[in-house]
């Protein structure tokens, strides 16, 4: 039940966080390029700050190789900070609803990449899971008129950029998490990204204007929506399957496109809601086919 609880609030936070950054970007013109600075350099210093409590020699292991250094400077880049910019930026194009949906087609492009990568053609499941992908999002972005593109073209392009930056931020660092742990591997990642971006936009020279709302939204965002967000999600492995906690994830879409119908005024119909399900129920396949060939795992 922990597990569960902390694997449910990790998705819920990133959902509540997505749908405060629209917020940001619509009514208080806070830039995109700032917050994504902001969120990875203060959320990177709070996560290597973590990591130096709790195992200072575990934390810094990974300076130690420098093969391994190289690996994570360039996941920080390819993996990290790009797919933090490009969901930020599907926000910002289009609203966190669908942004947050779209992300979720990275199962259906793994599953391509990995046929292409092996040469084989892919499991009944996985076929399955892409025909439902594609089905899904074409609803999503047409609302059922498949000759009329009703989201916006800059929302749509960003969001597709989010699922392939999502799938390089899955792929790329499975051995430097198995070998070192995902609190340094993040925090690192997070760090390096977020004094990258930092010092080339200049966040100290756009600063948003002072006001209790959006600083204290902003706060919301790296602390609560970035930091626990990852603690929560990670630390939930500890007790549950990384299949159970895949499905769970399915809470961070749910929750943006609730609060964002709610508080933002997004609408969803009958054919968006289908291609919604449709994308979203690709990662419940998954699990399920995971599950179905070891069940004894998840015992």
């Amino acid at each position: 039940m922990r597990g569960i609880a902390l694997a449910m609030l990790g998705p819920l936070l990133w959902g509540i966080s997505g749908t405060i950054a629209q917020f940001l970007f619509e009514d208080i013109h806070v830039s995109s390029h700032w917050l994504v600075s902001v969120r990875m350099l203060v959320s990177g210093i709070l996560l290597v700050i973590y990591g130096m409590v709790g195992n200072h020699k575990a934390e810094m292991a990974v300076w130690h190789d420098g093969k391994d250094a190289l690996k994570l400077i360039f996941f920080s880049f390819i993996g990290m900070a790009a797919s933090q910019y490009t969901y930020f930026m599907a926000i910002e194009a289009g609203n966190v609803a669908t942004a947050t949906i779209l992300q979720f087609l990275s199962p259906a492009i793994i599953i391509i990449y990995l046929a292409l990568w092996t040469r084989r053609f892919p499991r009944r499941i996985d076929v399955l899971s892409v025909i439902m992908a594609l089905l899904g999002t074409i609803l999503l972005v047409t609302h059922g008129r498949l000759t009329t593109l009703t989201m916006p073209l800059g929302g749509f392009l960003w969001g597709l950029a989010t699922a392939v930056s999502s799938t390089l931020y899955t792929l790329l660092p499975r051995y430097l998490l198995k070998k070192y742990g995902s609190i340094p591997i993040v925090g690192w990642s997070m760090l390096i990204g977020g004094i990258s971006f930092s010092l080339y936009y200049q966040i100290w020279d756009h600063m948003p204007p002072f006001s209790w709302t959006t600083y204290g939204s902003i706060g919301f965002v790296v602390i609560f929506g970035t930091m626990f967000a990852y603690l929560f999600f990670l630390q939930s492995l500890r007790f549950i399957q990384p299949t159970t906690a895949s499905v769970l994830g399915s809470f961070e879409p749910l929750s943006a496109t609730f609060l964002s119908i709610v508080f933002l005024g997004v609408s969803f119909g009958l054919p968006d809601t289908i291609g919604a399900i449709l994308i979203l129920g690709t990662v419940g396949v998954q699990a399920w086919a995971a599950y179905t060939t070891n069940p004894t795992s998840e015992k």
